[in-house]
């Protein structure tokens, strides 16, 4: 082999997660190959499209006609304001009914299991469970029930699953933060309130440590709610616009390991 495996990192963020549609239109315009994606929540959502042979173009398309009102089902709050079985649907359907095995590259999907905290990862059975469970955001959609396992958001546990595109065989691992950087000053719903409290949550959990990719993405979207489905457009530009800043970076990191490698075939 005289070719890295490069592996995606695709973390949760809600809308802002949209930016890993840049991301990945970056890459594929400069024919750096996408080997496999681990993805968490919004990124799980991406990865799995993509990896149903979606290509980029009706990607940016889906997103840009994306209307929440089309895919959320309100429930009496029990669990969750949201049954969630709409976007499981609309999942099933834009992934043919695929197992994550039968998709064109290798996908881990992340989720949290509620009772153990334990991190889940997907790496078959049906993606439609797997990614309705692993965005299943705490307090907002009901969670998803797997082979007795109560499953939420995956980044719950596991924001950016860096550590899981590594397990998957990545040598390279270009991960993709969408965190919120800059919290809300303006609470209005109940939705507001939960977010919130994740994001908040989330960024504390980051000081306690580093990410390890070998590149990390950090696209220009902290000043958007992780509801903020009317900047879809925004929030990819600002994918590709970052992406596009790290690709010395990404070449780098490449040449790297080819230099690497062929050093250790002169030492044998």
């Amino acid at each position: 082999m005289n070719k890295p495996i490069i592996g995606l990192a695709l973390g949760s963020g809600g809308a802002r997660g949209f930016a890993h549609l840049g991301v990945i239109k970056v890459l594929l315009e400069n024919k750096i190959p996408i080997d496999l994606i681990a993805g968490t929540s919004m990124g799980s959502l991406v990865a799995s499209f993509y990896g149903a042979g979606l290509d980029i173009d009706r990607l940016y398309k889906l997103a840009l006609a994306f209307k929440r009102k089309y895919y959320l089902d309100f429930t009496v709050p029990k669990m969750g304001f949201i049954a969630g079985k709409r976007v499981k649907e609309l999942i099933r359907v834009f992934t043919h009914g695929k197992n994550i095995e039968q998709l064109d590259i290798p996908i881990g999907i992340v989720a949290t299991d509620l009772l153990t905290g334990e991190k889940v990862v997907f790496r078959d059975g049906p993606v439609a469970d797997a990614v309705r469970a692993s965005i299943a955001i705490p307090g907002i959609f009901v969670p998803e029930k797997i082979e007795g396992r109560i499953l939420v958001d995956g980044g719950v546990i596991d924001r950016v699953p860096i550590s899981v595109a590594k397990d998957m065989g990545a040598d390279i691992v270009i991960a993709v933060d969408v965190s919120h950087v800059k919290i809300n000053e303006e609470v209005s719903s109940i939705f507001d309130v939960i977010l919130q409290s994740i994001d908040i949550m989330q960024k504390e959990l980051v000081k306690y440590g580093e990410f390890s990719s070998d590149i990390m993405i950090r696209p220009h979207v902290g000043h958007y709610s992780a509801r903020a489905f009317t900047n879809i457009e925004d929030i990819i530009l600002a994918g590709e616009e970052e992406t596009r800043k790290h690709l010395p970076a990404i070449q780098e990191a490449i040449a790297k390991w080819k230099e690497s490698l062929l050093n250790e075939e002169k030492e044998k």
